[in-house]
């Protein structure tokens, strides 16, 4: 039986890759060079580091660890200033919902992000307390699609990996679930997301019967 459902942020609960490609953009911007929301395509479910190291690439700019440190700090500051003044509202449609029916059955919730803000998000949503563990960019080492971050989820909740369902809008987020020996919900695109055991458009197109169909 499942025991428990772990959450991607960005894309699953709450969007906020609007403020991730407009914190970017301004770098990018800063360094001479434009940004797109076709290359911004490339850093979906991807660290803050390797995605530093992708938009270098974009712009043919090579820099050394100190300097690419910086430029880390300096897009987090841009992308703090937007989801500092986030509301409730933003919650992307059906997941509090979701997550209050899994709290219900008795399905403990994880949220599994490369976000390294994700508790300012969830502070901000009011949905921390939604959360039986929280696993972000700050406790792990390794990127999507290793599966550290879902089996971490898994060991904080005490629960084995194959009782695990994860929701996931990337496709390296959806290979991570699968490595790590879980089911995986996608939530966006079937072309994208054709590797998930199944995809749905959002949360708002989930419910318990669909969630134990999964075994």
């Amino acid at each position: 039986m499942i025991k428990a459902c772990l959450f991607d942020l960005d894309g699953v609960i709450v969007d906020t890759a609007k403020y991730h490609y407009i914190a970017w953009r301004e770098l990018a911007k800063e360094m001479g060079f434009d940004f797109t929301e076709n290359d911004n395509e490339r850093l979906k479910g991807v660290s803050r580091m390797a995605s530093l190291d992708i938009l270098l690439e974009i712009g043919g700019i090579e820099l050394n660890q100190e300097e690419k440190e910086k430029l880390a700090t300096r897009k987090n500051e841009h992308y703090l200033s937007f989801i500092l003044k986030m509301e409730p509202d933003e919650i992307l449609p059906g997941a509090r919902a979701f997550l209050e029916t899994c709290r219900e059955n008795g399905i403990a919730t994880a949220l599994g992000s490369a976000s390294k803000n994700a508790m300012t998000i969830l502070n901000r949503l009011e949905l921390t307390h939604l959360f039986d563990a929280i696993v972000d960019g700050n406790k792990t080492a390794k990127a999507k699609p290793d599966p550290e971050v879902f089996l971490k989820g898994a060991e904080e909740l005490g629960v084995e990996a194959s009782q695990c369902v994860v929701f996931e809008d990337a496709e390296a987020g959806v290979e991570a679930a699968l490595a790590a020996g879980m089911k995986c919900v996608g939530i966006g695109s079937p072309d994208i997301l054709s590797k998930a055991d199944i995809v749905i458009s959002g949360l708002d197109q989930m419910d318990i019967q669909k969630l134990t169909n999964l075994i």
